[in-house]
């Protein structure tokens, strides 16, 4: 490996939060990070084409292939789009956000109704930094990203789950412009197993339109984790 293309590399890492001294290894650079335990390897091909490999795949879920077990990467630009995607996987996987949320309430009384909320609130806060972090702080079917619009909307409702690594799983999220959110909350709208849009039959045409709904709209990165919870809005909130 060229130092320009490893320099290239170390400063993507380090811009995407890979912020320990990447390794040398087999003719590409081990990456790792202070914030988890998981590492991505990445390997030029040629004239700024990378292959890149997670340790743990599901950080790579979804992303284009360059062969098994290997994700593309074609330009610099991608590279960063890869290094961002896993390092935000990695940062919010589900018993991570919950440990968190663990450490944050554990002293907090839970002894009234207004003491559950304040613990409540603190939940749906690190669930939605959670979000922001993982869809990259942009509205998953539109690519709105003005943070204070976007909403944290459960794939499987809160009150639903059965426990808070339920409820804190950033895989049982999606990441909303407002209107989405509302037409998901309450059923209008969900997403089959590939990602695009299910419109319910009982939504009003005049809705339909007025939320241009009419037109292909798809969550992209849809991964095997969502499906469970994606599973469940079809059957127990979408109105068929």
């Amino acid at each position: 490996m060229m130092p320009l293309d490893r320099t290239r590399i170390e400063k993507a890492a380090a811009d995407c939060g890979l912020d320990l001294p990447p390794e040398l290894q087999e003719g590409g650079l081990i990456l790792r990070s202070t914030r988890f335990p998981e590492t991505l390897e990445v390997r030029l091909i040629r004239d700024a084409r990378f292959e890149v490999r997670a340790s743990d795949s599901t950080l790579l879920e979804g992303l284009p292939l360059a062969r098994e077990g290997w994700t593309l990467a074609d330009g610099i630009p991608a590279l960063y789009a890869t290094l961002e995607r896993a390092a935000a996987t990695a940062r919010t996987m589900p018993n991570r956000v919950a440990a968190q949320f663990e450490r944050a309430t554990k002293a907090m009384p839970r002894s009234t109704e207004a003491e559950r909320l304040v613990v409540q609130r603190v939940g749906q806060d690190l669930f939605r930094r959670a979000l922001l972090d993982y869809w990259r702080g942009r509205c998953c079917v539109t690519g709105l990203s003005v943070p204070e619009l976007l909403r944290a909307s459960h794939i499987k409702p809160w009150a639903l789950c059965g426990s808070d690594d339920e409820r804190l799983d950033v895989f049982n999220g999606l990441l909303f412009a407002p209107h989405l959110d509302a037409l998901f909350d309450g059923g209008w709208v969900s997403f089959d197993d590939a990602g695009e849009l299910l419109v319910s039959t009982t939504l009003p045409h005049e809705a339909l339109v007025l939320f241009n709904l009419q037109h292909s709209l798809r969550v992209d990165y849809l991964t095997s984790q969502h499906q469970r919870y994606m599973g469940f809005h079809r059957a127990e909130v979408f109105r068929q």
